[in-house]
């Protein structure tokens, strides 16, 4: 397995840290494989870790009973998986599962709120990181009720292309379907539609990005919104 080292900066909330306070953090980390199925964490359940990707991403998962689950977000190397902790809450309120196969540092819980003691400039971090979060919440909220499938996945794809670092992924329909919160049948028709456009490669779950630049003029105005956010409040 590849080593996370300071040198690499592969989670861009730990290359933003003070040499002296990413050191500490990496060191008192180790690195894991995340792969594609795995749950990391169970709604309300007490975490026992906290996660920076590297590389692949983390898919946030709502259920209610008696419908299909609903995606709400992912999370890949720009952020991290148990940022509640900052709030004084040891679990999440969502279900987080592995839709990315890669890389991340592994913090445990314990060895996290000791870190956010010492370190102010990983607090004044986490404070904004979360702020992010909230933001692009609402913004996903927003973007279902209001937007139509086509922009809404090539939004989806776009994300994923920015957490998985590559221009070919696998993604499932049943994913994006639960991602954007439509049938099965709602994904075949977008995707054929991005696809005609010659946007898209898009075969059995397996995604090929063709033309990054349309992709963009075809998503709707959240994804850029979600970047500058991000930017504004991180970079």
């Amino acid at each position: 397995m590849a080593e996370v080292t300071s040198a690499a900066h592969p989670n861009r909330l730990i290359a933003g840290l003070p040499e002296r306070e990413r050191q500490r953090l990496l060191s008192g980390g180790e690195p894991v494989e995340l792969i594609c199925g795995d749950v990391l964490c169970v709604a309300d359940t007490p975490l026992r870790y906290v996660y920076f990707p590297h590389s692949g991403f983390v898919s946030l998962v709502a259920s209610v009973s008696g419908h299909q689950p609903l995606d709400l977000g992912i999370i890949g190397s720009e952020g991290m998986l148990g940022a509640t902790i900052v709030l004084g809450v040891n679990a999440v309120p969502l279900r987080c599962i592995v839709y990315g196969s890669g890389l991340a540092l592994r913090v445990s819980a314990s060895q996290f709120k000791h870190e956010l003691v010492r370190s102010p400039a990983l607090l004044r971090t986490m404070h904004r990181y979360l702020y992010v979060m909230m933001a692009q919440l609402a913004q996903a909220f927003t973007c279902i009720h209001f937007h139509e499938v086509n922009a809404r996945l090539a939004r989806c794809l776009l994300m994923t292309h920015d957490c998985a670092h590559a221009s070919h992924f696998h993604l499932t329909h049943q994913f994006l379907a639960n991602m954007l919160g439509v049938r099965r049948s709602g994904i075949s028709t977008a995707a054929s539609a991005l696809q005609a456009r010659g946007l898209i490669d898009y075969t059995r779950g397996e995604i090929q990005i063709l033309n990054r630049n349309g992709l963009e003029a075809a998503s709707c105005e959240c994804y850029a919104a979600s970047i500058n956010d991000y930017a504004q409040r991180l970079n």
